[in-house]
């Protein structure tokens, strides 16, 4: 019987089984350091737990503590905030120092510009195409075909939150058009 002796020049099987792991992690760690920021591009950012809705934000990203913006706003006003989907969305001041409990998404229903509020005409103006709406955000003249969307805003801990309106448009008597 021939017996085979080991040769020096050639890594016995544990170091080549070391070796090929040891390239296999290599080559996974580089590709799975490439993928995950496509992967993270492309996964919608979390906005909080299911239902709880969008903390509003401030133009400058900060959540809107409403006691504090309700000491610096009157009754009537309509002020931009960032809403769901990051959209701007009007918050109502109402007439008992109280934010109304629902937010007007400021996205023209026409061409999608930001319609402001003008407060000598008391509605929303659109500057791109004349379209008008009411202090409700109701179409009073086009060429906008709908009425601007609808958010609730809820106060929770002295944040605001809007979460996706779903029941009957309070407006116009139909199902929202947006959901």
């Amino acid at each position: 019987m021939t017996q085979i002796s080991s040769n020096p020049d050639v890594p016995s099987m544990g170091r080549r089984q070391f070796m090929n792991l040891l390239t296999f992690g290599s080559a996974t760690g580089v590709a799975l350091g490439v993928l995950y920021p496509f992967v993270k591009y492309l996964l919608p950012p979390a906005s909080g737990t299911a239902g709880s809705g969008v903390t509003a934000k401030d133009a400058l990203g900060n959540d809107i503590i409403v006691s504090e913006f309700l000491s610096t706003h009157k009754p009537g006003d309509r002020v931009l905030a960032q809403g769901l989907k990051g959209d701007p969305t009007y918050m109502v001041v109402e007439g008992d120092a109280a934010l109304a409990d629902y937010g007007i998404n400021a996205v023209c229903t026409h061409l999608g510009c930001v319609v402001p509020w003008n407060n000598s005409e008391n509605k929303f103006m659109c500057p791109c195409h004349g379209s008008q709406y009411d202090a409700a955000g109701k179409v009073v003249r086009g060429p906008a075909p709908l009425s601007l969307a609808l958010v609730h805003a809820t106060v929770a801990d002295d944040k605001l939150s809007f979460t996706t309106w779903t029941e009957t448009d309070f407006r116009t008597g139909e199902n929202p058009w947006w959901s």
